[in-house]
């Protein structure tokens, strides 16, 4: 995906407020050998662009000042209660040095699991993984058509593109979905249905005695 920003001359906090005055987003990129640059982006355009998961998790690029750079999404501030970012970070990244970044995680083949009938927990939504920038996927998909109760899946059960691996710590396997049972609720202290025409015994008695009078 690729974006514009140009160098932000004016820093502070009052520059930064007539910035967001004028729709413009206060930033900076850091990373490389280049020292951290402030910059400022045109507002809905990065507003936008944070909607799209494929922002969050892909090598952009960066137009700055005319010039084009690759660069990662690290952190981004948003208003408490406005549709508003207020402040955004990116990072440099070079070719031949390694990435970490966390990966979305997309499930497929759910509805031919053998646990179909059960519910699906979703533990992980997304992986932390290390490559090179030409590595990195934009998703990982999670196969849960051999997924049962018994055989949840973990994240050494996922097929990574090459040159991707996982950032666990020693002997870490987490689980990636399980199936969960879902336990009936018992019924057997209810009372017995009624039947719809079931008419009470002292309503039929009332009924014979208004035919005696009458």
């Amino acid at each position: 995906m690729k974006f514009t920003a140009v160098t932000r001359k004016a820093q502070g906090t009052g520059a930064s407020r007539r910035l967001r005055r004028a729709e413009k987003l206060p930033g900076i990129v850091y990373g490389g050998k280049v020292a951290a640059t402030p910059i400022e982006l045109d507002h809905n355009e990065i507003f936008h662009a944070l909607r799209k998961e494929k922002f969050h998790a892909s090598i952009l690029e960066m137009v700055l000042d005319g010039k084009s750079e690759r660069v990662l999404l690290r952190s981004f501030q948003m208003h408490p209660y406005k549709p508003q970012v207020l402040h955004i970070d990116f990072q440099r990244i070079s070719a031949d040095e390694q990435i970490r970044m966390n990966v979305p995680l997309h499930f497929v083949g759910e509805e031919k699991s053998p646990a179909i009938k059960t519910n699906v927990n979703h533990a992980l939504t997304e992986l932390l993984v290390s490559c090179l920038p030409d590595q990195l996927p934009e998703f990982i998909t999670v196969d849960l058509s051999g997924l049962t109760v018994d055989k949840p899946v973990h994240v050494s059960d996922l097929v990574l593109p090459e040159g991707v691996t996982p950032v666990l710590k020693p002997e870490e396997d987490p689980t990636v979905a399980s199936a969960v049972v879902v336990a009936e609720e018992s019924i057997a202290d209810e009372a017995p249905a009624v039947p719809a025409d079931a008419v009470p015994a002292t309503a039929e008695k009332s009924a014979e005695e208004g035919a005696e009078k009458a």
